[in-house]
């Protein structure tokens, strides 16, 4: 007859806490950004090993037990885009097959947003297409922050909740106690995110500035609609890019007539030639938040950035707790 081996049993079990079902991983992309949310929820960032290859492949493993854990990977998917997307697979990946319970990607900058519909024939949906690898990687749900469009939530074939950067941009202005303030749509398509903008700041009034896309990250301005003579006019957008928009709107409400005028936008995405562009342009202050990093050689004396950590941290605990994560906005 085999006899079963006798483990020891502990005198006392460890008392059981929910919270240490929370762990929390930072890909390489904004690892700065993670380490303000992980002190936020009071945690440290979980180990891991990452490495790339001499043919360029990435290599993840996750140097701890999650198995039964809530997982929540922080990975904004900025510059390079396809590397930290493929980072952020591989970390899903790698968290499905240690039998996390539930994987979050939390991405803070969701790159190829705005690729979020067909404009002409035989283009690809690719906002669409980076939300199904995502799902099909194994992830569970995804917290996003300022969505090109409200529509990319409907990609994701899984739970996707959507925070916003404004608050902590909105407290900044309000802070400022600026009179005779304009808040400003660098386009049509922004109408809707810059009239919220406007009525948290006691209702300022809007103006909207129309302009013509003449090809990719190519805009001009063509025509103001609204009253900005002789006020402080804050133009309002999700990201700044090339700053070819911004920046030319920017000069327009200088041209008609604005006493200061103040950008600003949650993602700092900065492709050249922004810095250029931002630093000798109209503007008081760029005001931006840190969900992208943005390198020592694209600072520039007018830049502001404002840190969103505490908003996703909350967010975190909130999906953790299972408790209601729009109520943060109210």
């Amino acid at each position: 007859m085999i006899r079963a081996a006798t483990l020891p049993i502990p005198a006392t079990l460890p008392p059981f806490n929910e919270n240490t079902r929370l762990k929390l991983f930072s890909g390489s992309a904004n690892v700065a950004l993670s380490r303000e949310v992980a002190h936020y929820l009071g945690i440290d960032l979980g180990p891991m090993v990452r490495k790339r290859f001499a043919d360029g492949e990435l290599y993840i493993q996750i140097q701890e037990s999650i198995r039964g854990c809530d997982v929540y990977l922080i990975q904004p998917t900025c510059y390079p885009v396809n590397d930290h997307l493929m980072e952020l697979l591989i970390m899903i990946d790698a968290c499905r097959r240690a039998s996390a319970r539930q994987i979050t990607a939390v991405m803070p900058y969701y790159g190829y947003a705005r690729a979020d519909r067909k404009t002409a024939g035989r283009e690809s949906i690719t906002a669409k297409l980076a939300a199904n690898l995502m799902t099909q990687a194994g992830a569970n749900r995804v917290l996003a922050m300022d969505l090109h469009s409200a529509q990319i939530q409907g990609y994701f074939d899984i739970p996707c909740d959507h925070v916003y950067g404004s608050p902590v941009l909105i407290d900044y202005i309000a802070a400022k106690n600026i009179q005779d303030l304009v808040v400003v749509s660098p386009d049509v398509g922004g109408v809707a995110r810059a009239r919220a903008f406007a009525k948290k700041l006691n209702d300022a009034p809007l103006a909207i500035i129309d302009k013509r896309r003449q090809a990719h990250n190519v805009a001009e301005v063509m025509n103001l609609i609204g009253d900005i003579r002789g006020k402080t006019a804050v133009l309002v957008d999700d990201m700044i890019d090339t700053a070819g928009t911004i920046s030319e709107g920017g000069r327009l409400l200088r041209r008609e007539g604005a006493r200061a005028v103040y950008a600003c936008a949650t993602h700092p995405v900065f492709s050249p030639p922004a810095t250029e562009r931002l630093a000798g342009g109209p503007f008081e202050e760029v005001i931006v938040t840190n969900t992208v990093p943005i390198p020592e050689e694209k600072l520039f004396p007018q830049l502001k950035t404002l840190s969103v950590a505490n908003l996703i941290g909350e967010a975190i605990w909130r999906i953790h707790e299972e408790s209601s994560v729009s109520s943060m906005f109210r």
